[in-house]
């Protein structure tokens, strides 16, 4: 799936709203209220989605290009905070990419997001992915 977004702010202010810990939680309560991210954003650690309860998903930072890209490779579930990448329900979908790509325009930042989703979880990525960028955008214009 392919999202995207014209933010009035310069790629730099877009990028730390996207990654930077208390704005990342802003822009993606949509998903799940309480989320947040277990780990840094370096090229090759591993990053975990949790919500309060500590399930979500684990992936691997495989690109990270500071204020142009970065790339996220699902290779798992966490379910009540235990890693699961093995799994017949894992294999079946893993891995999965999730990249987030800024370019400048003269006066403002186009985001896109393009996912690997499965079909029955396309129906609520079209709902929400819209309002989790709305929110990102109104996050980075205001700072």
């Amino acid at each position: 799936m392919h999202f995207s977004i014209g933010i009035a702010a310069l790629k730099e202010t877009v990028w730390e709203v996207l990654l930077d810990d208390a704005t990342y939680r802003q822009w993606t309560a949509v998903f799940a209220e309480g989320s947040y991210a277990e780990g840094d954003w370096s090229e090759g650690s591993m990053v975990r989605f949790l919500t309060p309860d500590r399930n979500g998903m684990l992936a691997v930072v495989e690109v990270h290009r500071p204020e142009d890209f970065i790339s996220l490779k699902h290779i798992g579930y966490v379910l009540d905070g235990v890693d699961d990448t093995e799994s017949e329900e894992v294999k079946a979908w893993a891995p999965a990419f999730e990249n987030y790509t800024l370019t400048s325009t003269e006066d403002r930042t186009e985001l896109a997001v393009d996912i690997d989703v499965l079909p029955e979880y396309q129906a609520f990525f079209e709902e929400v992915w819209p309002k989790a960028l709305e929110t990102l955008k109104r996050l980075a214009e205001r700072a």
